[in-house]
């Protein structure tokens, strides 16, 4: 049989596309026979799919494919992606789909793969083009029972708790599909607890749920500031990344967040290996080595951090976006919910305010993620001329994802997106004067590759 994918939804880390545009239920039942090829244990499938409008239909087409080439489906239901991440230890299964358009916009769908607890990414992805120019359906099937897990994750993630003391905190769903667990937990947690867009909705009606980007953290802030609380949690529309807003109302970027967590451990565990990626801080890297644990700097993408704290034996990771990965305690999944467990205990251990734990690490000016509209066929080659120019001059810098280049008081990091036809630009330095100084000399060098893509960034 024969099938062709949009080119567009084969991403780095997941197939994401605009439904019934980009991405199409028959698109759903093709990766379902592909997946199902590619299984040689128990064959046994678990699906999950989040709150979206369009989740239904391609779930549904999903399993047809799946049951079509031998796989044994176990349905999960409607839940989050590391609900989805979870079943998959408890009953054992070879593979899990999650049907779930993460944070984008409403009409866009996707599926994010685990294969053997594993990450399906990269060139695994890039392959289904191939194979699905010709697969067969080597039998048929029709093994399909669900499961519902939710009542033993909810179990897992309150157990977990560690409370010390009350914590006084809003919780923010942003109508995406953490919103019943979500509203379960709360309830799990001593002193006042205040639930936000609890109700799954897929067409997000309050806000995107998108917890990096501030503008939609603007209700979590009010709610926290307003009632006078110790901090508010945010998450994603698919439940596998954390906001923090501490108790002055200041969104927390998710390298502060791992920087915390980090200290926390390594309060009782020296030497451990702590996984941050490229576009974090520099501060973050040097006070996990301050505070007696080895930092290791990863390629950007939850499913290539996971890949690297496998590699170098990491117990933690971290990245920008608040995906969070936790293996002392837990699988090593990205997970929203649990993330915010660890820091309650965290913070309940604490007899300081977030505000003040914040406040105490060293100050550092650095621009946001800039994005310069970069075509896919250039952004590699664009790198790979800022390497060369880097290189000429004689700077320090790392190319693992990208340049990272140090420079004066700080640094530069230029990166193709794995996601987007686009450069990611971030620029940092210990003074406001050195980052404009950074952000400069990054438009310079740029301007002798291309000069359209230099004056995309303002300084």
């Amino acid at each position: 049989m024969e099938h062709k994918f949009n080119p567009d939804i084969l991403r780095e880390y997941d197939i994401r596309g605009e439904v019934n545009k980009t991405i199409f239920d028959q698109d759903a039942k093709v990766l379902g026979h592909l997946i199902a090829n590619k299984l040689k244990k128990n064959k046994k499938v678990n699906v999950c799919y989040d709150g979206r409008h369009s989740s239904v239909n391609l779930k549904n087409a999903l399993i047809k494919g799946l049951n079509e080439s031998g796989a044994n489906v176990v349905e999960i239901g409607l839940g989050p992606t590391p609900l989805l991440y979870y079943s998959c230890f408890v009953n054992e299964a070879e593979a899990g789909i999650m049907v779930t358009g993460s944070h984008n916009p409403p009409s866009h769908n996707g599926f994010k793969i685990v294969i053997d607890n594993q990450p399906f990414f990269g060139d695994q992805i890039r392959m289904l083009e191939k194979d699905s120019q010709k697969y067969s359906l080597k039998k048929k099937s029709n093994t399909l029972q669900m499961l519902d897990v939710k009542t033993d994750y909810l179990d897992k993630l309150s157990n977990s708790l560690e409370q010390k003391k009350p914590l006084n905190i809003a919780w923010d769903a942003g109508n995406g599909s953490t919103g019943v667990i979500m509203k379960k937990l709360c309830k799990q947690v001593h002193g006042r607890q205040i639930a936000m867009f609890d109700k799954i909705d897929g067409n997000f009606p309050n806000h995107h749920p998108d917890p990096s980007e501030i503008k939609n953290l603007r209700d979590l802030i009010y709610k926290v500031k307003s009632e006078k609380l110790d901090f508010g949690i945010a998450f994603d529309g698919d439940g596998d990344r954390i906001g923090i807003v501490d108790d002055l109302g200041r969104p927390i970027s998710g390298d502060i967040l791992l920087l915390l967590f980090a200290k926390d451990l390594l309060k009782t565990n020296k030497n451990i290996v702590i996984v941050g990626d490229v576009k974090c801080s520099q501060i973050i890297f040097d006070q996990i080595k301050e505070y007696g644990g080895k930092a290791i700097i990863s390629k950007t993408g939850h499913s290539l951090i996971k890949e690297c704290m496998k590699e170098k034996k990491a117990v933690l990771g971290g990245e920008m976006s608040g995906h969070m990965f936790f293996l002392d305690k837990y699988k090593g999944f990205d997970d929203g919910l649990y993330a915010a467990v660890r820091f309650i205990n965290l913070m309940s251990s604490s007899n300081r305010k977030l505000s003040d734990l914040v406040n105490e690490i060293p100050k550092m000016y650095n621009t946001p993620e800039i994005r310069i509209e970069c075509d896919d066929n250039e952004k590699f080659n664009v790198i790979k001329d800022m390497i060369k120019i880097q290189k000429k001059k004689g700077n320090k810098f790392i190319d693992v994802d990208g340049i990272r280049a140090n420079l004066f008081d700080g640094w530069f990091l230029l990166r193709a997106s794995n996601t987007q036809p686009c450069i990611v630009v971030r620029c940092e330095s210990n003074t406001q004067n050195g980052l404009e100084k950074i952000i400069n000399y990054v438009k310079k060098d740029l301007k002798k590759i291309n000069k359209i893509l230099s004056d995309q960034i303002k300084s």
